[in-house]
């Protein structure tokens, strides 16, 4: 009797554990872990969720259903061992909106949605693509987007401003993309990044995807959307120039059925600075929610509040306006023109939404959303970009001729992208159609002007407003330093004896008094696209007609209209040379009005206005290689491009005439770039770029310009970054550590060409401790290393941008 007890026992513990199903799930293209599947019981309620390592077990027996947003279902009938799972994207099923964010934790971003409207794999898209995910901005603590952008290829920050040369190409000041749409802002203060899940720089023009943009190429902003999984984290920062921040993080289903998933992000930062007199206080806030029915239907929509308060750092002034003898460090790199009443304030309200909707499994629906509200507030005492002179017209180096500007504008901005897919195929071709309809619409309201004391005073008690002097004898004069000038309105920035005090704006006489006039820039456009794939070639094509409307003085008196229209085409070829290596080679061109509504120079209407004059126009011709190696865990992206443009609007840099506007005829730039990202192993990761640019001016007024360099660009830069975690049999298994490199060549300011401005290399260097591998992550990031002498870019003498020297960061990460 005991021992067929003891048999029964046996039996039923050895049944019990055969009911046991475990196994591991993953991507099928990229090989990643996939946390929070589903994993249940056909013939039972039983089931469970991938933990981040993508491992699942459940008590019983028989098939499994798997199943992930996103994602295939899959349905297994031998569960009798345990299971190496791998399922296969449905991206381009479902998300040819962004509703759904990214799971994956890693330096890699394997899709697109931007860059051609349609889902689809990066190698798979006929055009450089620099992707930053939010795990490289985390790791580096890049909080603005310039920290953000530097890491990629081609991509060179040229001041303290939200401005860069990508490619050799400088950006105007149109503002940025977010989720493929354009905003009006953000040119003089940095984004935050906090909301941001990738940052996605496509290269070259790109006026066949979006309206109007640069064509250097486009920084497009993914906000972060909602996940099916639960995750929730809070940060807290400190570090060097009196930084402090906060940030949340906080997403996951709100309902059962996870067809209703929220986001909720939040930061805020209030940070002084090297600079004398610069601080800013940054305000973020950004709910989304996405609703997905079923498998058809998918909408999202999201709000992005931003409330900051800062100063307008227009830079380092120097002595000396030697040609080739210029000493960049005649000044400290904290010397600033400005007051300490000095403000810019920038408050932005944006309210987006998407839906996807499939019709049937070859013809599906799309469109998206942009309101915005942006408001801008200004006062500040800044050079007028030449140093004083004296009575006989000549220049005092030791002082910088100054001006009071304010400035208050109001904007309205409105975007429409909507458009049909049709997937179908024709023997062997698979076809991708898209058309659809774009509508860009920025609105200047009334109420906006610009008010500004500048010049000398007569003797008759009245101010010239010009920066030249006419006949010396009309003028009040002042002695300094043994040299007599005329009087100015404003008083001269003594960069000998620096003196920083609350200025009496009462002092002066404001006489520049302008209206920001009322104006209203349109876009419309009618596209059409389609991809052809047929055994391992794919051919991208496209066509879009727009049509560009500028209206000055909108609803008012003396209206100023200009009308553009263009045709634009665009041809890609990419060619699988295996599963894991793509190339391509590519045709683009670009279209960008010049208009009244894009420059923040106050227009109106007695000078050339920017939209009477041509329109920008470019082309790019582009080869390249995108490559997976190692099993998938290294991407490579390399690409040979060059770039044409004509008609650049550019400011005069007339001191009589501080708003004047002059095109330049073109400019060629050609390069070759790379960018490399992914895992070493598995414990190492790695984000590397490189870029060589030659950049020249190939037509201008000036002859002796042609042929130059173009400005703020270096033909050499490369970037670092990589992060090792000690394993678990390492007795440094709760750290990590952290390095990074970035190195640019010399570079030609942007006004003057009288002195270069040095190549730099800079080291940064990152510890993380994870203890027990807990939720809790403590990290110490030290930017500048070495404490090096660098400088980010220039204008002229009087403003120069230098690099932050050392500087450290801690933050505590609480995930849960």
């Amino acid at each position: 009797m005991k021992h067929t007890f003891i048999l029964l026992f046996l039996l039923g513990w050895s049944s019990l554990k055969a009911q046991s199903i475990s196994g591991t799930i993953s991507d099928a293209t990229t090989g990643k872990k996939i946390e929070g599947a589903s994993v249940k019981l056909t013939d039972a309620q039983t089931g469970a969720v991938t933990d981040p390592e993508g491992n699942f077990s459940i008590q019983g027996k028989g098939a499994i259903d798997i199943s992930f947003l996103g994602y295939k279902k899959l349905r297994i009938n031998n569960t009798n061992h345990f299971l190496t799972i791998e399922i296969v994207p449905e991206i381009n099923e479902l998300q040819t909106v962004e509703v759904v964010g990214r799971t994956a934790k890693d330096y890699n971003s394997e899709y697109s949605f931007s860059a051609t409207k349609i889902s689809a794999l990066n190698k798979d898209i006929p055009q450089s693509i620099s992707t930053i995910t939010k795990e490289l901005i985390a790791d580096r603590q890049a909080f603005y987007l310039a920290d953000a952008v530097k890491i990629a290829s081609g991509v060179i920050p040229s001041s303290f401003y939200n401005q860069y040369t990508i490619r050799g190409i400088s950006q105007n000041e149109e503002g940025q993309i977010i989720n493929g749409m354009r905003t009006r802002q953000y040119y003089f203060l940095q984004p935050l990044t906090s909301n941001i899940e990738r940052v996605e720089v496509i290269k070259g023009p790109a006026s066949a995807t979006f309206s109007s943009v640069d064509p250097g190429g486009s920084i497009n902003l993914v906000t972060k959307k909602p996940l099916a999984i639960n995750r929730k984290e809070v940060t807290m920062s400190a570090g060097s120039f009196s930084t402090f921040r906060g940030t949340l993080d906080f997403t996951g289903p709100l309902n059962e059925s996870k067809t209703l998933l929220y986001r909720l992000n939040g930061a805020y930062q209030e940070a002084r600075s090297f600079r004398y007199l610069v601080g800013n206080k940054s305000f973020l806030l950004s709910p989304s929610i996405s609703y997905i029915p079923n498998t058809k239907t998918a909408i999202n929509a999201e709000l992005i509040y931003t409330n900051t308060t800062g100063n307008l750092d227009r830079g380092q002034p120097i002595f000396g306006a030697v040609a080739g003898k210029t000493d960049l460090s005649s000044t400290p790199k904290s010397l600033n023109l400005g007051a300490s009443n000095d403000f810019f304030k920038s408050k932005e309200l944006i309210i987006m939404g998407n839906i996807t909707q499939k019709f049937t499994s070859q013809i599906s629906f799309n469109a998206s959303y942009m309101k915005q509200s942006w408001t801008e507030n200004l006062q500040e005492h800044r050079t007028t970009n030449a140093f004083a002179p004296d009575i006989t017209n000549q220049p005092v180096t030791s002082l910088a001729a100054m001006q009071f500007v304010q400035r208050q504008q109001y904007w309205g901005i409105d975007n429409l992208n909507s458009y049909f897919n049709f997937n179908f195929n024709t023997g062997a071709i698979n076809h991708k159609l898209l058309i659809g309809y774009d509508l860009n619409s920025w609105q200047k309201l009334k109420g906006g002007g610009q008010n500004a004391a500048r010049g000398f005073l007569l003797k008759d008690g009245t101010v010239a407003s010009s920066f030249v002097l006419a006949n010396a004898a009309n003028y009040q004069t002042i002695t300094v330093n043994g040299k007599t000038l005329p009087k100015p309105n404003v008083n001269h920035f003594d960069l000998q004896n620096p003196l920083y005090t609350i200025r009496n704006v009462e002092d002066y006489t404001l006489n520049v008094r302008t209206a920001l006039p009322s104006a209203l820039t349109t876009n419309n456009a009618v596209y059409i696209q389609e991809q052809l794939q047929w055994n391992k070639f794919t051919m991208l094509l496209s066509l879009r007609n727009e049509w560009f409307e500028d209206i000055t003085n909108y609803k008012s008196p003396n209206t100023l209209t200009v009308k553009k229209t263009a045709l634009l085409p665009r041809i890609g070829l990419t060619y699988a040379v295996s599963k894991a290596v793509n190339i391509y080679g590519t045709y683009l061109e670009g279209f960008q009005p010049q208009s009244n509504t894009v420059t923040l120079m106050p227009q109106t209407g007695s000078l050339p206005a920017g939209s009477q004059f041509h329109p920008l126009t470019s082309n790019l011709k582009e080869f390249g290689m995108k490559a997976d190696f190692f099993q998938n865990r290294i991407r490579l992206n390399m690409a040979v491009y060059e770039i044409k443009q004509k008609n650049i609007l550019m400011n005069a840099n007339d001191p009589a005439n501080p708003d004047l506007l002059v095109t330049r005829g073109a400019e060629r730039s050609r390069g070759i770039e790379w960018d490399i990202a992914g895992y070493i192993t598995p414990d190492w990761q790695i984000n590397a770029s490189y870029s060589y640019i030659d950049a020249i001016i190939t037509n201008d007024n000036n002859e002796s310009l042609i042929g130059a360099r173009k400005q703020n660009t270096p033909k050499h830069s490369a970037n670092l970054w990589t992060r090792y975690n000690f394993n678990g049999s390492s007795a440094l298994k709760d750290l990590g550590i952290g390095f990074g490199v970035q190195h640019q060549g010399n570079k030609v300011p942007w006004f003057t060409r009288d002195f270069m401005i040095p190549a730099f290399t800079i080291f940064d260097a990152a510890l993380y401790y994870n203890p027990g591998k807990s939720n809790i992550q403590i990290a110490l990031n030290a930017g500048n290393l070495l404490n090096t002498n660098y400088w980010l870019g220039a204008q002229t003498y009087l403003r120069l941008f230098p690099g932050a020297p050392r500087n450290v960061t801690g933050t505590l990460t609480y995930k849960f």
